[in-house]
């Protein structure tokens, strides 16, 4: 049966956090990355049965799930994993932070796009850690890394290289050479990287398709830790189930050490959910990447028909980035929310001139945001 995206489901007075930040102002909330759909049924049928059991003491990650996360490598990527390798954690953000703290020391620092999802720069500033910025630039009509000026900005100090594949919020998805030329930076500056990779399901252009980092070759998977998640993918983010994929064994041990006594474990609720999502839900998927390809078309072609605004396609995500900066504004995200619009600020991913538009939500409440943001602009002014 098919599924119904089109559904408005009330959050505004559940538990969401993204429906909560305004309350009861009519403001559209189009930020944080959760999506508006019901996960498949799938989903809410395993966790249904594992409630009815009553009993919710300690758990222990499922054979299952470990089992399916090797099986899904092999078939989607042909990159063949192995048990030992996966570290399984409440949530990607957890890894990223785990990631600066275990593989930097106070002396050594990080690089990380820019701009970038929020948590890649927190967890620098977090662990008083540097952090280089590597500008992103615009080339045929994709978000994508200048090598070339990252090394003339290199001090040396340099240890953790951060990647975000699909690029959040760019929405690229990194070609192979692309990826090559990542790694050979890594490489001729002996970094190790971290590649948050929790889209990697949600590719959106077609004929793409998602190439993990730690895939590209054996020096590739030695130097790498892989952050994974059915989270964004299946609308179970509340739920924290993540895992990090390290197959070199010193790396593992020095990220599982790191965590001790303070990062916990995964909610068995959590393990229910992402067995059942990554087991079953592909035909759920198959509907969803549908549906948001259609909302992606007819997004991009309306923002570029307002004068001010301007966004690419993203070829993954269901986010977008819209340049705001030909605006007449101080801040366009707090301009938007004046309007009743709910995004979240480009300043928080290190370019005030831009705002994220969360488009995971019928396509209904896409046009009345568009209709406010026509309106918004017309009575601003434009550079």
């Amino acid at each position: 049966m098919a599924s119904n995206f089109n559904e408005r489901i009330d959050r505004r007075h559940s538990d969401s956090l993204k429906w909560k930040k305004y309350g009861d102002r009519d403001v559209l909330p189009l930020w944080v990355a959760d999506s508006d759909f019901r996960s498949p049924d799938c989903i809410i049928d395993a966790l249904k049965r594992r409630v009815e059991h009553g009993v919710f003491g300690y758990g222990d990650t499922p054979a299952e799930l470990i089992d399916i996360v090797i099986q899904r490598m092999a078939d989607r990527y042909q990159w063949h994993i192995e048990p030992d390798w996966l570290v399984f954690l409440p949530g990607v953000v957890s890894g990223l932070n785990l990631s600066v703290r275990a593989f930097t020391d106070a002396h050594q620092g990080t690089i990380a796009p820019t701009p970038i999802y929020p948590p890649f720069r927190s967890a620098a500033k977090l662990a008083d850690r540097t952090q280089l910025n590597a500008q992103l630039r615009l080339e045929n009509q994709r978000w994508v890394m200048d090598l070339a000026a990252l090394e003339m900005q290199m001090s040396g100090n340099e240890k953790l290289l951060m990647l975000c594949n699909p690029q959040n919020p760019g929405g690229t998805v990194y070609r192979r050479e692309e990826l090559e030329a990542q790694l050979h930076f890594a490489r001729r500056h002996d970094l190790i990287v971290c590649s948050d990779e929790i889209h990697s399901d949600l590719i959106l252009e077609p004929g793409l398709r998602h190439i993990p980092f730690a895939s590209l070759s054996e020096d590739a998977s030695q130097r790498s830790i892989t952050l994974i998640s059915p989270s964004k993918t299946f609308n179970i983010a509340g739920l924290g189930a993540s895992l990090a994929i390290i197959p070199n064994k010193s790396l593992r041990e020095r990220f599982k050490k790191q965590r001790q006594g303070i990062v916990p474990g995964v909610d068995i609720l959590a393990y229910v959910a992402a067995t059942a999502a990554w087991r079953d839900g592909q035909p759920w998927l198959d509907e969803q990447l549908d549906y948001l390809r259609g909302t992606r078309d007819f997004l991009t072609q309306r923002i570029n028909a307002i004068n001010g605004l301007s966004m690419v396609a993203p070829e993954a995500t269901y986010l977008g980035w819209i340049d705001a900066s030909r605006l007449d504004v101080a801040s366009p995200a707090l301009f938007f929310e004046r309007h009743g619009l709910g995004f979240s600020p480009g300043r928080d991913f290190g370019d005030d001139g831009f705002v994220r538009f969360n488009f995971a939500c019928p396509r209904d409440l896409i046009e009345e945001a568009l209709r406010r943001m026509t309106t918004a602009v017309r009575s601003g002014h434009i550079r």
